[in-house]
């Protein structure tokens, strides 16, 4: 049995970013260090910075007065920004950049006097956070049959954004069925879905050409995992996530020749090491790296923290 890593795999620079933003902080004022929602969408990661001490918290009012609190990789509405000053708390942002790219389009476009449509899933985070950024004139909408559904008050001023952990495939769905009930929709310059995701996706499919089984390493809650599973399974493969290497079953290997093994962008690569291991110990006899995209994208961190 072989085993074909997906590259690129794992932590992305946004990711990087958070992470890096939460432990320097806590080396500089010490914890407790209080984070809005997890950091980024990984169980592995955000134990670890609970340990350090880092204290996850979905409303702000549990951060005490004087506070440190940073705000995670998904973005925050501008209603959490405002509470956050009033109460005069220390705030760091986490928000990846490409994030804040998509929070400033919902801005320009509302600006504009054209409502928008978000694609992308009402209860995530990102989501919720970008509609935050104006107080009205924003739809969501997940599926074709949303935009069946949809209605605009001014058909010809109206624009689109996307969550930037979709599915691309699934977003371009979306996409066509707005252009054909909106014929002067207006997207962004530059597609939304990020770098990161469009990459790993890409990787998962050379993968299922290639295998007849993927194993994505990736919490339950991360978007962009979960796409990659969706990738694999449009392509007719096989595909399970897990949190850890601990969650294999070993039957899914039954019969199975090559496996494909990729990690969500908030999934560290040790992970992928122990899943590796753990492959090995259930009969792969060989590791080969997958050939894809190379990545050197960089975010610093803010200054303050720099």
């Amino acid at each position: 049995m072989e085993v074909i890593l997906a590259n690129p795999r794992g932590f992305c620079a946004g990711v990087e970013r958070a992470i890096a933003i939460v432990e320097r902080a806590l080396e500089k004022f010490g914890a407790p260090i209080y984070v809005r929602h997890e950091i980024v969408h990984n169980k592995f990661v955000c134990d670890d910075l609970r340990d350090k001490g880092a204290v996850f918290v979905e409303d702000l009012a549990a951060v005490p007065a004087g506070g440190t609190v940073i705000f995670s990789a998904h973005g925050v509405s501008r209603a959490v920004r405002q509470e956050a000053e009033a109460r005069g708390l220390r705030v760091y942002d986490a928000t990846c950049p490409l994030v804040t790219k998509v929070h400033l389009e919902v801005g320009r476009m509302r600006a504009a006097g054209r409502e928008v449509v978000m694609i992308g899933h009402r209860k995530h985070p990102e989501v919720e956070g970008t509609t935050g950024q104006v107080t009205d004139g924003i739809h969501v909408v997940e599926n074709v049959d949303d935009v069946g559904r949809l209605e605009i008050g001014n058909p010809s001023e109206v624009a689109y954004v996307t969550q930037t952990t979709l599915s691309v495939d699934d977003a371009q769905t979306v996409v066509a069925a707005l252009r054909g009930k909106f014929a002067e929709i207006v997207g962004p310059k530059r597609d939304d879905i990020c770098y990161a995701t469009q990459n790993r996706q890409d990787a998962v499919k050379q993968l299922t050409e290639r295998c007849d089984l993927v194993i994505v390493v990736g919490s339950s809650n991360s978007s962009n995992s979960n796409r990659l599973c969706e990738v694999a399974h449009s392509r007719g493969v096989e595909a399970h996530l897990i949190d850890s290497a601990a969650q294999i079953v070993p039957e899914w290997l039954v019969g199975k020749s090559s496996i494909g093994l990729t990690a969500g962008a908030s999934a560290p690569e040790s992970l992928v090491a122990e899943t590796v291991a753990r492959l090995r110990e259930l009969g792969a006899v060989s590791v080969v790296q997958g050939f894809g995209q190379a990545e050197n994208v960089n975010f610093p961190l803010p200054k303050e923290l720099g």
